[in-house]
Protein backbone atom coordinates (compact mmCIF):
# COMPACT_ATOMS: atom_id res chain seq x y z
CA UNK A 1 0.00 0.00 0.00
CA UNK A 2 1.31 3.22 -0.96
CA UNK A 3 1.93 5.77 1.93
CA UNK A 4 1.56 9.80 2.17
CA UNK A 5 4.60 11.14 2.54
CA UNK A 6 4.57 12.53 6.17
CA UNK A 7 5.74 15.96 7.62
CA UNK A 8 5.64 18.24 9.99
CA UNK A 9 6.03 17.85 14.24
CA UNK A 10 5.26 13.58 14.75
CA UNK A 11 3.45 13.30 17.74
CA UNK A 12 3.82 10.16 20.11
CA UNK A 13 1.23 9.89 22.29
CA UNK A 14 1.44 8.12 25.70
CA UNK A 15 -0.92 5.15 27.36
CA UNK A 16 -2.86 6.70 30.26
CA UNK A 17 -3.63 3.94 32.62
CA UNK A 18 -5.96 3.57 35.66
CA UNK A 19 -4.52 3.52 38.84
CA UNK A 20 -5.16 -0.45 39.41
CA UNK A 21 -3.35 -0.63 36.23
CA UNK A 22 -5.67 -0.43 33.16
CA UNK A 23 -5.95 1.28 29.87
CA UNK A 24 -7.96 4.20 30.52
CA UNK A 25 -9.54 4.65 26.66
CA UNK A 26 -11.45 7.72 28.07
CA UNK A 27 -8.34 9.20 28.93
CA UNK A 28 -6.31 8.30 25.90
CA UNK A 29 -9.15 9.69 23.24
CA UNK A 30 -8.79 13.15 25.02
CA UNK A 31 -4.88 13.15 24.63
CA UNK A 32 -5.18 12.08 21.12
CA UNK A 33 -7.46 14.87 20.30
CA UNK A 34 -6.15 17.55 22.18
CA UNK A 35 -2.24 16.48 20.41
CA UNK A 36 -3.99 16.64 16.46
CA UNK A 37 -5.95 19.50 17.19
CA UNK A 38 -2.60 20.63 18.18
CA UNK A 39 -1.56 20.49 14.56
CA UNK A 40 1.08 16.99 13.82
CA UNK A 41 2.18 15.58 10.89
CA UNK A 42 0.66 12.05 11.90
CA UNK A 43 0.37 10.19 15.26
CA UNK A 44 2.72 7.07 16.08
CA UNK A 45 0.29 5.17 18.88
CA UNK A 46 1.86 2.32 20.88
CA UNK A 47 5.22 2.91 20.38
CA UNK A 48 8.25 3.59 22.53
CA UNK A 49 6.22 6.33 24.49
CA UNK A 50 3.30 4.69 24.58
CA UNK A 51 4.91 1.54 26.62
CA UNK A 52 4.39 -0.74 23.19
CA UNK A 53 7.04 -3.03 25.66
CA UNK A 54 4.07 -3.46 28.48
CA UNK A 55 0.72 -3.83 26.00
CA UNK A 56 -0.72 -6.97 25.54
CA UNK A 57 -2.79 -7.88 22.25
CA UNK A 58 -6.30 -6.92 23.14
CA UNK A 59 -5.48 -3.80 24.66
CA UNK A 60 -3.08 -2.64 21.66
CA UNK A 61 -5.60 -3.80 19.30
CA UNK A 62 -8.02 -1.39 21.78
CA UNK A 63 -5.43 1.54 22.05
CA UNK A 64 -4.90 1.53 17.68
CA UNK A 65 -8.43 1.88 17.28
CA UNK A 66 -9.30 4.28 19.54
CA UNK A 67 -6.59 7.05 17.89
CA UNK A 68 -7.78 6.00 14.18
CA UNK A 69 -10.93 6.75 15.42
CA UNK A 70 -10.38 10.03 17.16
CA UNK A 71 -8.26 10.83 14.26
CA UNK A 72 -10.79 10.26 11.50
CA UNK A 73 -8.22 10.24 8.54
CA UNK A 74 -7.59 13.97 9.71
CA UNK A 75 -3.56 12.78 10.01
CA UNK A 76 -1.89 9.31 9.46
CA UNK A 77 -1.74 7.07 12.39
CA UNK A 78 0.76 4.56 13.08
CA UNK A 79 1.17 1.92 15.14
CA UNK A 80 4.01 -0.08 16.88
CA UNK A 81 4.77 -3.58 16.03
CA UNK A 82 8.03 -5.28 17.46
CA UNK A 83 9.18 -8.31 20.25
CA UNK A 84 9.12 -11.93 18.57
CA UNK A 85 8.94 -12.34 15.11
CA UNK A 86 5.52 -14.42 15.58
CA UNK A 87 4.23 -11.19 18.15
CA UNK A 88 5.11 -9.01 16.24
CA UNK A 89 3.35 -10.69 13.19
CA UNK A 90 0.02 -10.53 15.61
CA UNK A 91 0.70 -6.89 16.13
CA UNK A 92 1.04 -5.74 12.85
CA UNK A 93 -2.31 -7.85 11.89
CA UNK A 94 -4.27 -5.87 14.71
CA UNK A 95 -3.22 -2.45 13.60
CA UNK A 96 -4.02 -3.28 9.50
CA UNK A 97 -8.00 -4.32 11.38
CA UNK A 98 -8.33 -1.66 14.06
CA UNK A 99 -7.34 0.95 10.91
CA UNK A 100 -4.06 2.39 11.33
CA UNK A 101 -2.32 3.57 8.27
CA UNK A 102 1.37 2.17 8.86
CA UNK A 103 3.84 0.75 11.32
CA UNK A 104 6.53 1.45 13.07
CA UNK A 105 8.97 -1.97 13.05
CA UNK A 106 10.12 -1.84 16.90
CA UNK A 107 12.86 -4.30 17.50
CA UNK A 108 13.27 -7.52 18.44
CA UNK A 109 13.76 -8.42 22.18
CA UNK A 110 16.91 -9.31 23.51
CA UNK A 111 18.67 -11.39 20.81
CA UNK A 112 21.14 -10.67 18.74
CA UNK A 113 21.75 -11.32 15.16
CA UNK A 114 23.10 -11.11 12.20
CA UNK A 115 22.36 -8.91 9.69
CA UNK A 116 21.03 -11.56 7.23
CA UNK A 117 18.80 -12.53 10.05
CA UNK A 118 17.07 -8.54 10.96
CA UNK A 119 16.76 -8.64 7.29
CA UNK A 120 14.45 -11.73 7.54
CA UNK A 121 12.75 -10.17 10.65
CA UNK A 122 11.95 -7.22 8.71
CA UNK A 123 10.58 -8.86 5.26
CA UNK A 124 8.31 -11.23 7.86
CA UNK A 125 6.69 -8.90 9.85
CA UNK A 126 6.37 -5.96 6.74
CA UNK A 127 4.64 -9.27 4.95
CA UNK A 128 1.85 -9.94 7.58
CA UNK A 129 0.22 -7.16 5.87
CA UNK A 130 -0.22 -4.49 3.01
CA UNK A 131 0.50 -1.70 5.68
CA UNK A 132 3.46 0.83 4.74
CA UNK A 133 6.18 -0.17 7.89
CA UNK A 134 8.78 2.31 8.99
CA UNK A 135 12.16 0.78 10.13
CA UNK A 136 13.53 1.42 13.83
CA UNK A 137 17.75 1.35 13.72
CA UNK A 138 18.24 0.78 17.40
CA UNK A 139 19.27 -1.32 20.24
CA UNK A 140 19.87 -4.21 18.75
CA UNK A 141 18.08 -3.89 15.32
CA UNK A 142 21.00 -1.84 14.07
CA UNK A 143 21.36 -2.05 9.90
CA UNK A 144 24.32 -1.12 7.85
CA UNK A 145 24.51 0.44 4.24
CA UNK A 146 23.42 -3.18 2.94
CA UNK A 147 21.05 -4.37 4.89
CA UNK A 148 19.08 -1.08 4.38
CA UNK A 149 19.48 -0.95 0.66
CA UNK A 150 17.76 -4.31 1.27
CA UNK A 151 14.82 -3.65 3.62
CA UNK A 152 14.11 -0.52 1.61
CA UNK A 153 13.32 -2.18 -1.60
CA UNK A 154 10.69 -4.66 0.18
CA UNK A 155 7.87 -3.02 -1.57
CA UNK A 156 5.65 -1.58 1.86
CA UNK A 157 9.16 -0.37 3.73
CA UNK A 158 8.35 3.70 3.50
CA UNK A 159 10.84 4.98 6.11
CA UNK A 160 14.27 4.15 8.10
CA UNK A 161 14.17 6.24 11.83
CA UNK A 162 17.35 5.89 13.51
CA UNK A 163 17.41 5.92 17.29
CA UNK A 164 21.36 4.81 17.41
CA UNK A 165 22.86 8.71 16.88
CA UNK A 166 25.71 7.55 15.13
CA UNK A 167 25.55 9.94 12.82
CA UNK A 168 28.82 8.84 10.37
CA UNK A 169 27.13 5.80 10.03
CA UNK A 170 23.50 7.27 9.46
CA UNK A 171 24.82 9.19 7.01
CA UNK A 172 26.37 6.91 4.71
CA UNK A 173 22.76 4.96 5.24
CA UNK A 174 20.57 7.55 3.99
CA UNK A 175 23.46 8.31 1.15
CA UNK A 176 23.51 4.74 0.50
CA UNK A 177 19.67 4.51 0.00
CA UNK A 178 18.44 7.06 -1.67
CA UNK A 179 21.07 6.53 -4.41
CA UNK A 180 19.83 2.86 -4.55
CA UNK A 181 15.91 4.03 -4.53
CA UNK A 182 16.63 6.52 -7.08
CA UNK A 183 16.15 4.53 -10.29
CA UNK A 184 13.07 2.98 -9.04
CA UNK A 185 11.39 6.48 -7.82
CA UNK A 186 10.17 4.77 -5.18
CA UNK A 187 8.92 7.38 -2.20
CA UNK A 188 11.31 6.95 1.10
CA UNK A 189 11.66 9.18 4.75
CA UNK A 190 14.38 8.97 6.82
CA UNK A 191 13.50 10.19 10.32
CA UNK A 192 15.53 11.28 13.74
CA UNK A 193 14.01 8.77 16.70
CA UNK A 194 16.64 9.97 19.56
CA UNK A 195 15.23 10.64 23.03
CA UNK A 196 14.07 14.21 23.10
CA UNK A 197 14.86 14.16 18.91
CA UNK A 198 14.79 17.99 19.23
CA UNK A 199 18.38 18.39 20.76
CA UNK A 200 20.45 16.99 17.75
CA UNK A 201 17.67 17.42 14.99
CA UNK A 202 20.48 20.08 13.90
CA UNK A 203 22.85 17.32 13.38
CA UNK A 204 20.53 15.15 11.71
CA UNK A 205 19.40 18.05 9.11
CA UNK A 206 22.59 17.83 8.03
CA UNK A 207 23.10 14.43 6.56
CA UNK A 208 19.30 15.12 4.94
CA UNK A 209 17.03 13.82 7.89
CA UNK A 210 14.65 16.21 8.66
CA UNK A 211 11.73 14.47 10.47
CA UNK A 212 11.81 13.11 13.74
CA UNK A 213 9.65 12.41 16.67
CA UNK A 214 8.95 14.40 19.50
CA UNK A 215 7.88 13.27 22.67
CA UNK A 216 7.39 16.80 24.09
CA UNK A 217 4.79 17.09 21.98
CA UNK A 218 2.85 14.84 23.95
CA UNK A 219 2.35 17.62 26.99
CA UNK A 220 4.01 20.72 25.41
CA UNK A 221 3.22 21.09 21.71
CA UNK A 222 2.99 24.77 22.04
CA UNK A 223 6.62 24.23 22.61
CA UNK A 224 7.61 21.35 19.98
CA UNK A 225 5.68 23.66 17.32
CA UNK A 226 8.13 26.51 18.22
CA UNK A 227 11.09 24.25 17.64
CA UNK A 228 10.09 23.04 14.69
CA UNK A 229 8.87 26.40 12.89
CA UNK A 230 12.59 28.20 14.31
CA UNK A 231 14.37 25.02 12.66
CA UNK A 232 12.63 25.41 9.26
CA UNK A 233 13.01 29.22 9.09
CA UNK A 234 16.42 28.98 10.36
CA UNK A 235 15.51 31.59 13.83
CA UNK A 236 18.96 30.56 15.28
CA UNK A 237 18.02 32.93 18.36
CA UNK A 238 14.85 31.55 19.26
CA UNK A 239 16.51 27.60 18.38
CA UNK A 240 19.06 28.27 20.54
CA UNK A 241 17.01 29.81 23.30
CA UNK A 242 14.76 27.05 23.16
CA UNK A 243 17.39 24.65 23.56
CA UNK A 244 19.03 26.47 26.26
CA UNK A 245 15.78 26.57 28.68
CA UNK A 246 14.06 23.84 27.99
CA UNK A 247 15.38 21.24 25.65
CA UNK A 248 19.02 20.80 27.17
CA UNK A 249 17.43 20.98 30.71
CA UNK A 250 14.65 18.03 30.08
CA UNK A 251 17.26 15.72 28.49
CA UNK A 252 19.47 16.56 31.35
CA UNK A 253 16.75 15.60 33.64
CA UNK A 254 15.78 12.79 31.87
CA UNK A 255 19.37 10.91 32.12
CA UNK A 256 19.67 11.00 35.56
CA UNK A 257 16.72 7.69 36.12
CA UNK A 258 16.19 5.50 33.62
CA UNK A 259 12.75 5.32 31.89
CA UNK A 260 12.39 8.68 32.36
CA UNK A 261 12.38 9.16 28.83
CA UNK A 262 8.54 7.67 29.31
CA UNK A 263 7.96 8.91 32.68
CA UNK A 264 8.42 11.96 32.46
CA UNK A 265 6.68 12.35 29.17
CA UNK A 266 3.58 10.72 31.26
CA UNK A 267 3.83 12.88 34.09
CA UNK A 268 4.21 15.80 31.54
CA UNK A 269 0.70 14.71 30.19
CA UNK A 270 -0.82 15.12 33.73
CA UNK A 271 0.40 17.60 34.65
CA UNK A 272 -1.26 19.35 31.58
CA UNK A 273 -4.60 18.59 32.63
CA UNK A 274 -5.08 14.66 31.12
CA UNK A 275 -4.61 12.02 34.35
CA UNK A 276 -2.21 9.80 32.32
CA UNK A 277 -2.01 7.99 35.35
CA UNK A 278 1.31 5.57 36.24
CA UNK A 279 4.07 3.90 34.03
CA UNK A 280 4.15 -0.15 33.86
CA UNK A 281 6.64 -1.90 35.63
CA UNK A 282 9.82 -2.07 35.10
CA UNK A 283 9.57 1.81 34.74
CA UNK A 284 8.87 4.08 37.20
CA UNK A 285 7.51 7.68 37.85
CA UNK A 286 9.33 10.59 38.46
CA UNK A 287 9.96 11.40 41.95
CA UNK A 288 8.43 14.28 43.92
CA UNK A 289 11.34 16.49 43.35
CA UNK A 290 11.88 15.44 39.92
CA UNK A 291 8.43 16.64 38.80
CA UNK A 292 9.38 20.15 40.71
CA UNK A 293 12.24 20.56 38.26
CA UNK A 294 9.79 19.30 35.41
CA UNK A 295 7.96 21.85 36.03
CA UNK A 296 10.59 24.24 36.25
CA UNK A 297 11.72 23.52 32.87
CA UNK A 298 8.36 23.85 31.03
CA UNK A 299 8.01 27.27 32.78
CA UNK A 300 11.43 28.19 31.38
CA UNK A 301 10.71 27.47 27.89
CA UNK A 302 7.29 28.75 27.99
CA UNK A 303 8.73 31.88 28.77
CA UNK A 304 10.78 32.22 25.87
CA UNK A 305 7.60 31.68 24.12
CA UNK A 306 6.13 34.46 26.27
CA UNK A 307 9.72 37.13 25.31
CA UNK A 308 9.46 36.40 21.48
CA UNK A 309 5.66 37.16 21.92
CA UNK A 310 6.43 40.76 24.04
CA UNK A 311 9.26 41.70 21.14
CA UNK A 312 7.02 41.29 18.32
CA UNK A 313 4.53 43.69 19.45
Amino acid sequence: MPASPLDGVLFFPVTPFTETGEVDLTALAEHVGRGIDAGPGGVFIACGTGEFHALESNEFAEIVRTAVEVAGGRVPVYAGAGGSVAQAKIFARLAAEAGADGLLLLPPYLVTMPQEGLIAYTREVAGATDLPVIVYNRSNARYTEASAIEVANIPNVVGFKDGTGDIDRVARIVRAVTDALAPTGKPFQFFNGLPTAEVSQQAYRAIGVTLYSSATFAFAPELALAFYDALERGDEPRTAALLREFFHPLVRLRDTVPGYAVSLIKAGVTMEGIEAGPVRAPLVMPAPEDLDELTRIVAAGRAVLADDLVASR
